[in-house]
């Protein structure tokens, strides 16, 4: 395939329908990356090669230029001094030189529009190479992204299966009984604050019980004093 069909090829393409289409949208778009490029180097090659041929154009004008006005300050020599044969040859010269002139100024037209033409190639591939690659970079993007849910999903479904639910559980329960082995270590013992207030909970009680068998005994002294 010439530089120039893949090129028409590569500006004419739908890119997002290319990739839709593609089994491996990845390895697609590289491939038209790398394509994208190899021809891009060509035209501008070629566009360079085109340009070095109008800078050669360029010097073989300015030496035709050269030499007209050479043969026509001979001309003016032969008249002036009465050759007019050799002024007639002279003026010959310089016209030769000045068709061939015209000819080299035509052929670096012609140059300057095919180097308008690659710049504007140029031009339009670069386009289509910067959107590739910005398409790759968000297919790169996707592709993480999506390799990233996959492994969370599967993490998911791994945590939901009931033998990890299983395990769960059985953490869980085993955590419970060890709260409750803990919890009956202390249970029916009380603290010292709750012994120092049930200490005078009984001294009450027993203050009352002693004041309730010296009552009887106070009044029979009471009776036997009067």
């Amino acid at each position: 395939m010439g530089i120039f069909t893949r090129f028409r090829d590569i500006v004419s393409s739908n890119i997002n329908v290319m990739l839709d289409r593609a089994e491996d949208p990845e390895k697609m778009i590289k491939l038209m990356i790398r394509e994208m490029e190899d021809t891009l180097i060509e035209i501008k090659a070629a566009c360079a090669g085109v340009m070095a041929g109008g800078k050669k154009v360029e010097r073989q004008l300015d030496e035709i230029d050269t030499r007209a006005r050479y043969w026509e300050e001979k001309a003016a020599l032969a008249v002036n001094k009465g050759r007019d044969d050799l002024a007639r040859d002279a003026l010959i010269e310089k016209r030769r030189y000045i068709r061939r002139k015209s000819a080299l100024e035509d052929e670096l037209h012609e140059l300057h529009l095919m180097v308008e033409g690659y710049q504007e190639d140029i031009r339009q591939l670069e386009e289509k190479l910067k959107s590739a690659r910005e398409k790759q970079r968000l297919l790169v993007q996707r592709h993480i992204h999506a390799r990233k849910k996959k492994r969370a999903q599967e993490e998911i479904r791994r945590f939901d299966s009931s033998e990890v639910m299983f395990k769960f559980d059985d953490f869980e329960s085993r955590i419970e009984r060890m709260e409750s082995e803990a919890d009956l270590i202390n249970y029916g013992k009380k603290t010292t604050l709750e012994e120092e207030l049930d200490k005078l909970s009984v001294d009450d009680e027993i203050e009352a019980e002693l004041q309730a068998l010296k009552e009887p005994v106070k009044e029979n002294l009471d009776s036997s004093a009067v």
